[in-house]
């Protein structure tokens, strides 16, 4: 559980870090994002999931 809450609030610094420095930017990729077809969402959501599974997984073994 301790993994968990201590990946969880390294999510949180980086998000906040991006929104933090480059707001615009931030806001540019949401209006992309909202104007996205849901199956390139859900592609690169998988994409996302896979490539951070292989990472967990590298970094743990």
């Amino acid at each position: 559980m301790t993994d968990f809450v201590t990946a969880l609030g390294l999510v949180l610094v980086i998000e906040g870090a991006f929104y933090a420095m480059a707001p615009t930017v931030a806001k540019t990729l949401m209006r992309q994002g909202i104007a996205a077809s849901d199956s390139l969402l859900r592609g690169c959501g998988l994409i996302a999931l896979a490539i951070g599974v292989a990472v967990v997984w590298l970094a743990r073994n």
